[in-house]
């Protein structure tokens, strides 16, 4: 069984490290742990990784966030994956730092990065892991908070969290949604 395993981020060494961009970080810590590592591809860099009897492909889009659904696109029709088996990671700033929030459909929340993959699917239903970089910003600073790297308080408890969405990666691989959300959105 294959997953479609989508961290969004915008590539560029301006993007790395930014709020926007923990979906990629997500994937590169999951790769870090890995024998595997990625490659170039079209779209976007392809890694490929086996858990427990599933291949996981990992994939972060070089389309930049407001295109994101068409590497999805792209990636899904090649590997022959379902929407069932795909799995996107998102930053959120509804939600506080490192709080993580799976869902198996819903709106995009002003994110442009899912509007794409919406407008692309006409449709919502997928799963999403949002993870949380809170608001914690002044009025009209949005854009420069969501690009802006983490502080020295998130870096400390960074790593936790990013080991936390690789646990509901594996989970929705192993277990499914409703088992994954059950388990670990309380945490």
């Amino acid at each position: 069984m294959k997953y479609l395993i989508v961290g969004l981020g915008n590539i560029g060494d301006e993007y790395k490290n930014t709020r926007h961009n923990i979906g990629f970080k997500v994937l590169d810590s999951l790769i870090d742990e890995s024998s595997s590592c990625f490659e170039t591809m079209r779209y976007g860099d392809l890694a490929k990784i086996k858990h427990k009897g599933r291949t996981l492909i990992l994939l972060k889009p070089s389309t930049y966030m407001n295109l994101s659904g068409n590497a999805i696109a792209y990636w899904m029709q090649k590997e022959k994956i379902g929407k069932e088996n795909l799995f996107v990671i998102t930053d959120d700033l509804a939600l506080p730092f490192g709080k993580l929030r799976l869902k198996g459909k819903g709106s995009d929340g002003g994110h442009n990065g899912l509007k794409h993959i919406n407008q692309t699917f006409n449709s919502q239903e997928y799963a999403r892991l949002r993870f949380g970089i809170s608001n914690n910003f002044s009025k009209g600073r949005q854009v420069d908070y969501v690009l802006g790297k983490w502080n020295q308080e998130e870096n400390e408890t960074l790593q936790d969290h990013i080991n936390l969405a690789i646990k509901y990666i594996f989970g929705f691989c192993t277990m499914g949604l409703s088992r994954t959300m059950n388990t670990y959105n309380k945490k």
